[in-house]
């Protein structure tokens, strides 16, 4: 038991998650300081990121956690990022992409911006750079690293939208017309396909240089959603509920250690059996 234990330690490990301040990012933060890694937190946002950075710190303490202010639609700023690393003797093993904008359904605009209608370009380009472009510009800045060093850890951050259509019937407003329906806009789940297909030619690319790349595609998330919301969804569910937001922990911990080692290009739904249906 204890030799199949030893596959999830991570320590003498360096990861690097991007969207750190998020939701999800921190609790991906979480599961991996758990097994043992030092983790790179990384995200646009100073001030989450700080407040976030100094939780971490307090819990799991100072050595552990390193917090790196970082654009990833700029490929500049992650260049800087991965110099001031490799200058602090921190080479990047696991990279965790996970920024990402998602998108809140409108549901008080007179003229709703969310329908593919009326959608905007600028909304459009914006969001495929945070979840798309620059998952692929980490992977490339931070993988060639992996890919000299003969090792390393790619993890993208899908959702259960990669692998199916919104169901716009959650977001069904009673009294209002069809056309001022609001709706999940076209890029969210665009993106999550999007990365999937990245995640398979990542997976090709550096194979045969020890480098793997896998997805993990979470379903909904409790976050403060309203009763009628979580309802409807729950009710498209085989579980009946959507999930808690450390319920992931263990995936991301499989899916970085050598537990996976030999899982590459694969994409790992966790919706509660909603896919199943």
């Amino acid at each position: 038991m204890k030799e199949i234990l030893n596959k999830f330690n991570l320590e003498g490990e360096t990861a690097l998650i991007t969207g750190a301040s998020g939701l999800l990012g921190v609790e991906h933060a979480k599961a991996l300081l758990e097994t043992g890694a030092t983790v790179v937190l990384t995200d646009i946002d100073k001030i989450n990121l700080s407040k976030v950075c100094s939780d971490l710190i307090r819990t799991f303490g100072e050595g552990s956690v390193v917090c790196k202010n970082m654009d990833v639609t700029n490929e500049k700023s992650i260049k800087t990022v991965a110099s001031e690393l490799a200058a602090e003797n921190l080479n990047i093993g696991i990279l965790i992409n996970n920024a990402a904008i998602d998108p809140k359904v409108n549901k008080n605009s007179m003229i709703d911006t969310s329908r593919l209608e009326n959608f905007l370009l600028d909304d459009w380009n914006f969001q495929l750079n945070v979840g798309l472009t620059g998952a692929m510009l980490c992977s490339k800045i931070f993988g060639s690293e992996m890919a000299l060093q003969k090792k390393g850890v790619i993890l993208n951050i899908a959702s259960d939208l990669s692998i199916f259509a919104p169901d716009q019937r959650l977001y069904k407003q009673d009294g209002l017309e069809w056309s001022g329906q609001p709706v999940k806009p076209v890029t969210y789940s665009v993106i999550k396909h999007g990365l999937i297909g990245l995640t398979k030619y990542l997976s090709t690319y550096w194979s045969d240089r020890g480098v793997r790349c896998n997805a993990l595609s979470p379903g909904g998330v409790l976050n403060g959603q309203n009763d009628e919301f979580i309802q409807k969804l729950s009710a498209l569910i085989p579980m009946e509920r959507m999930a808690d937001n450390d319920e992931y922990r263990s995936a991301v911990q499989f899916l970085c250690s050598d537990a996976s080692a030999y899982m590459n290009g694969q994409n790992i739904v966790m919706d509660g059996g909603r896919s199943a249906w």
